[in-house]
């Protein structure tokens, strides 16, 4: 197992533990894709912001030239799990184009401080929107 991945499986290890609570620094959020070409479940830690209602990701791979693997799993197939806090709920994944893609990629940068990976990479990273799909809580 590759480095990232035993630290990914460290933090969702805590992140269950915990109640979402982790070392890493920032607000996290579990999502669970399911493999486009595996078809298997793929569960990956996430730092998000909020925009109203929905969950603001990106596929920034701390900066790589390459997409991350789960932004090609939620492309093939949208509909994903979120475990947020204690909390676990079905979402729709959503790639944002456009102007609302720059503003929330804006304003994820500067919540987080992610600025810094646009110019680490060539490719254009990603936002995706978690739309939560069973409103009542």
């Amino acid at each position: 197992m590759s480095a990232p991945n035993q630290y990914n499986q460290h933090i969702i290890e805590q992140f269950r533990a915990n109640g979402g609570k982790t070392d890493y620094s920032g607000p996290l959020v579990l999502i669970t894709t399911t493999g486009a070409k595996s078809g298997q479940p793929r569960t990956t830690p996430v730092a998000y912001t909020r925009d109203g209602d929905q969950l603001v990701i990106i596929a920034s791979a701390g900066g790589a030239p390459t997409h991350p693997d789960w932004y090609f799993n939620l492309v093939a197939r949208p509909m994903v799990t979120v475990e947020l806090g204690t909390e676990t709920f079905r979402a729709r994944a959503t790639v944002v184009e456009g102007a609302e893609r720059d503003r929330l990629y804006a304003q994820h940068a500067r919540v987080l401080g992610f600025a810094d990976y646009r110019e680490q990479t060539t490719r254009r990273i990603p936002v995706i929107t978690l739309t939560r799909l069973d409103q009542s809580r």
